[in-house]
């Protein structure tokens, strides 16, 4: 379903009457995007919650005009060389693929640093490994999720050696970081669910009183990081929307993120409450979103035994955080949780992979008649993400990413080469 106001493309470029209408409508999308003043040139991209509603908005705007130049064919190359280097601390599938795509999209070649084969695994410093990697580097992304009060961390440490080696003169420009999913947020995947949201009802100002389940559910997988429903929290009552958060006791999130959602939702007239009821979280809900996240307690026991590099200690904590999950099967997303929701018929959400009971498990977050019946909007959801990561880029490296963009309308190079 395309975004209002944005009609269909053949991408085979813009030749007809239809296409010329098109290219006025991206055209009219660029000249919103140049009325949006932000601070994001030269600065990096890690928690949403440090940024401006404005920001957020010309985020979603630029990934927008992304989206539309590429449906249309148009090649949106804007670098004509430099690197852009990933390092995923921890497992991805979406974000790692999402990642190479949209650096690839911008022009930039993509690298994934593997710490193992590096002099990282000697005892490289963080702050020799940030400038080694930047010579020509335009852009870091970074996971580093699985530990709390750590990933946010490593991050700013990468990002203030940058400083200093761009400030030495070492390095010729300073790459931007891009949070691909740290301890506190996740905040592409954030920015792409919003995205989605805004689809599913014609645009941002359409969401307020919208009322969203942010709920945990039952895994038996491992003990997921606390980021994404973080994320959505502190994103989602920036505009408006009625957000529920519903998770057994002792599966707390971090504090600062509540107070950031609370502050949110008293700021843009939405609401945000806690519970631990999953079915009072689902009653009337609008959006749904059941996902799985450790509990606090083994979240912060993580921490102590990865600094003492206890790594059995770490498999066998594994262990007791499934055993804890168990004890609450019931939280499942299931036929009977959605008829709870506004008429039976809530969007169902997902980060993916999602554990589907009777498929990928015997027991999981979500139902598989549930899930099958919501898979295709997941999939949807997932494809904003890599149009989020390259707007984010985009405003970060570029101080007008609108005069850059109509360039690239302008120029109407084919995507295809042809």
């Amino acid at each position: 379903m395309p975004y209002p106001g944005v009609i269909g493309y053949n991408g085979a470029g813009f030749a007809s009457e239809d296409d010329v209408s098109d290219a006025r409508a991206i055209a009219g999308m660029i000249d919103a995007l140049g009325g949006m003043k932000t601070g994001f040139h030269d600065k990096d991209f890690l928690l949403t919650w440090l940024h401006s509603d404005v920001e957020v908005r010309a985020l979603v705007q630029t990934a927008r005009i992304l989206e539309e130049l590429y449906k249309a064919g148009i090649s949106t190359r804007v670098f004509e060389s430099g690197l852009a280097v990933s390092n995923f601390r921890d497992k991805s599938t979406r974000t790692r693929f999402s990642f190479a795509s949209a650096t690839d999209l911008l022009g930039l070649c993509p690298s994934d640093l593997d710490e193992g084969k590096t002099q990282i695994s000697h005892g490289e410093t963080v702050r020799e490994t940030a400038n080694m990697i930047s010579f020509l580097t335009e852009v870091i992304g970074i996971r580093d999720d699985l530990f709390i009060h750590e990933g946010h961390r490593y991050m700013t440490e990468v990002a203030g050696a940058l400083d200093d080696g761009y400030r030495q003169g070492v390095l010729p420009q300073r790459p931007c970081v891009v949070n691909l999913q740290c301890d506190r947020d996740h905040p592409t995947q954030s920015m792409a669910d919003l995205m989605h949201v805004a689809e599913l009802y014609g645009g941002l100002e359409n969401l307020r009183g919208r009322r969203v389940a942010m709920t945990w559910a039952y895994s038996p997988a491992y003990g997921k990081p606390l980021s994404v429903p973080q994320g959505i929290i502190t994103l989602f009552t920036r505009f408006g929307m009625d957000v529920t958060l519903a998770h057994p006791e002792g599966y707390d999130l971090l504090p600062e993120t509540l107070d950031v959602a609370r502050r949110h939702a008293a700021a843009s007239g939405g609401s945000f409450s806690h519970t631990h009821s999953m079915a009072d979280a689902f009653r009337d809900a609008d959006i749904v979103y059941p996902k799985s996240w450790a509990s606090f307690r083994i979240m912060e026991r993580r921490v102590e035994l990865l600094k003492k590099k206890d790594m059995k200690g770490i498999d066998d904590l594994e262990k007791e955080c499934l055993a804890e999950n168990a004890t609450h099967k019931d939280w499942e997303c299931n036929e009977p949780m959605m008829a709870r929701t506004r008429g039976g018929k809530a969007h169902y959400m997902h980060c993916l992979p999602a554990e589907i009971s009777g498929l990928n498990f015997p027991e999981g977050e979500v139902a598989m008649s549930v899930f099958d019946r919501y898979r295709i909007e997941t999939y949807r959801e997932a494809g904003h993400k890599p149009y989020v990561i390259a707007a984010a880029i985009l405003n970060c490296r570029f101080e007008d990413p609108a005069a850059v963009l109509r360039k690239v309308l302008d120029r109407r190079v084919p995507r295809r080469g042809v």
